[in-house]
């Protein structure tokens, strides 16, 4: 088993800049003797520095973001992420389970964390006045009374408004696509300052920081790549198909229902998941992703599929567990299989009562031996760049209902780290 945490190499990150939204005047300022960053607000800026940059706009990275300046207040603080809006990819597609930790091994940091992490996310969600439903009971099974679904993306925009409102930066539209350090010494350097991290976009804007912290999530791999570091485990992406019951069948189901996962996979298997709109899905499955955010069957990258062939131990997967995914991909196809397996938990259920839904690509961190890393995994490295960059290598489910639980570690982590 891959060790929870390990430090390897380095990280980096991926976006495409842009400032959306002014630069709030606190977080100009900088505790470590930066620079002040550039505060025209709005887009356009080409240049800004930061004591500690976040890469990944996702759930977990704004939790962490959000930890880290209320942890330190005096530390100017930046986000960065890829997409034109935050929390678009897993996020937006997590089923908003709020997971009670019974499923994991008691001694993994999933069972730890989840547990910690439903308690936080509970109380969140009162004091923000998110709302979430508590699930009802189940015959002839394992109650969880705590096991409640939330939206987990207005979480994460939540995580991000309190992480504006405490004077972080959040730059968006911003694809890395390099990371170095700066050839010209900082500003001020009679304080023994370090040489600044720079972090360069797809458009020739740049970023400056001390630190690091990266939670790309599907991209994980190719920011470790990037700064020079080993890229393994490799990321391999996995398509989750959701069903949709019909609305005239969704008084079959009452609350959450889970099977009992394989524990040779990290997978939990299909379930019924009641959302917050009184929609019912059901699923995931889990077959091969073609492409890193394939969400729909064809999606195809040439680059995706070539380095998922070559670079990572799914061969070796696929010939250990070849009956397994052409199981998978057999209820992909046939919703009548699927349904088959929805009868063992509701009979009454047929193929007629459901519909295709949406589907998410989960980010499966994946060895050199064609083992399913199963756990969180953080690392960061050694030389001048690695030892001054944290990341978070494998954050799969229940990394949502877990995330101010993890955030909690990840601020612990650079607080040791980094010496703050």
């Amino acid at each position: 088993m891959v060790p929870a945490l390990r430090y390897l190499g380095t990280a980096c990150g991926w976006a495409r800049g842009g400032f959306p939204r002014g630069i709030p005047a606190a977080a100009c300022g900088s505790a470590l003797g930066w620079p002040r960053p550039l505060c025209q607000g709005g887009r356009g800026a080409s240049t800004s520095s930061f004591d500690v940059v976040v890469i990944g706009g996702g759930i977990v990275g704004l939790a962490s973001a959000r930890a880290l300046i209320l942890r330190h207040p005096a530390l100017s603080i930046g986000v960065l992420e890829k997409e034109k809006e935050l929390a678009i990819h897993q996020t937006g597609h997590n089923s908003g389970v709020i997971h009670s930790g019974i499923y994991y091994k008691p001694e993994s940091l999933k069972a730890k964390l989840c547990v910690q992490g439903a308690a936080l996310i509970y109380e969140y969600c009162n004091q923000k006045g998110i709302s979430y439903k508590q699930v009802g009971k189940g015959l002839m099974a394992i109650d969880c009374p705590y096991t409640g679904i939330v939206d987990y993306r207005q979480v994460a925009l939540s995580f991000a408004q309190d992480f504006q409102d405490a004077g972080g930066s959040v730059l968006t539209n911003f694809e890395v696509k390099d990371i170095e350090m700066a050839r010209e010494s900082p500003s001020r350097s009679e304080d023994g300052m370090k040489y600044p991290i720079v972090i360069r976009n797809t458009k020739g804007e740049q970023v400056q920081c001390q630190y690091v912290v990266t939670c790309a999530g599907l991209y994980s791999d190719r920011i470790s790549e990037l700064s020079g570091c080993s890229p393994d485990p490799q990321i391999v992406p996995f398509r989750g198909d959701y069903l949709l019951l019909k609305p005239e069948k969704c008084y079959l189901v009452k609350g959450n229902i889970y099977p009992v996962p394989d524990s040779r996979f990290p997978f939990l298997g299909v379930h019924f998941t009641p959302r917050m709109d009184g929609s019912i899905w059901l699923g995931p499955n889990a077959v091969l992703a073609f492409k890193r955010e394939g969400y729909k069957p064809f999606d195809f990258s040439a680059r995706d599929i070539t380095d998922v062939i070559t670079k990572s131990g799914l061969i070796k997967l696929v010939s250990q567990n070849f009956s397994y995914g052409v199981s998978e991909m057999y209820k992909a196809c046939f919703l009548s299989a699927t349904v088959k397996h929805l009868q063992k938990f509701i009979p009454e259920i047929t193929v007629s009562d459901i519909r295709r839904g949406p589907a998410g690509v989960r980010a499966q961190a994946l060895d050199q031996d064609g083992n399913l890393v199963d756990d969180f995994v953080f690392d960061g490295g050694d030389g001048v760049i690695g030892s001054r960059i944290l990341h978070v290598r494998n954050a799969p489910s229940p990394a949502a209902t877990s995330s101010l639980a993890i955030s909690g570690m990840i601020a612990d982590e650079v607080q040791q780290r980094f010496k703050l």
